[in-house]
């Protein structure tokens, strides 16, 4: 499987604006990578918070953008995935290096380290402009709706 646009993204997971944290799938090779976008805009809500005058991404908000394209690789990775979606279910190791900002382009890749049945540790990093903005390890499990 190779690319996926935002309404193949919204037949997989749940989630709906203003909670979609992922725009395009760029690249996917089931039970190995992924590659996901996400445009980060001024319109976002939260920038309305954080923070006013020196607005940048939350953190968790980051990570949980993540999970969304490390879910696809689960998701891609397993056979049965008929009436189920992918959980974040744990991070490990997270690292914040540099700030994300409107107007980034983040750039968001997983590798798959381990699967068990549906059970998945996947190595996500998160870039804008090469650089290295976020990194993690994310856990998952497949379940049932």
């Amino acid at each position: 499987m190779g690319k996926l646009d935002i309404n193949e993204i919204k037949s997989i997971i749940p989630h709906r604006y203003p909670f979609l944290l992922v725009d395009r799938i760029r690249e996917l090779e089931p039970e190995e990578k992924v590659t996901g976008i996400k445009n980060v805009t001024i319109n976002e809500e939260f920038f309305q918070g954080h923070f006013p005058g020196h607005p940048i991404m939350p953190g968790v908000l980051i990570l949980e953008s993540m999970a969304q394209v490390g879910g696809f690789l689960l998701y891609q990775s397993v056979e049965d995935t008929e009436g189920k979606v992918p959980y974040f279910t744990g991070v490990d190791k997270a690292k914040f290096r540099r700030p994300v900002v409107p107007g980034d382009t983040l750039v968001i890749k997983g590798e798959l380290l381990r699967l068990r049945g549906t059970l998945a540790r996947i190595q996500g990093q998160s870039y804008v402009q090469d650089e290295l903005a976020a990194e993690a390890i994310l856990t998952f499990v497949l379940q049932d709706k």
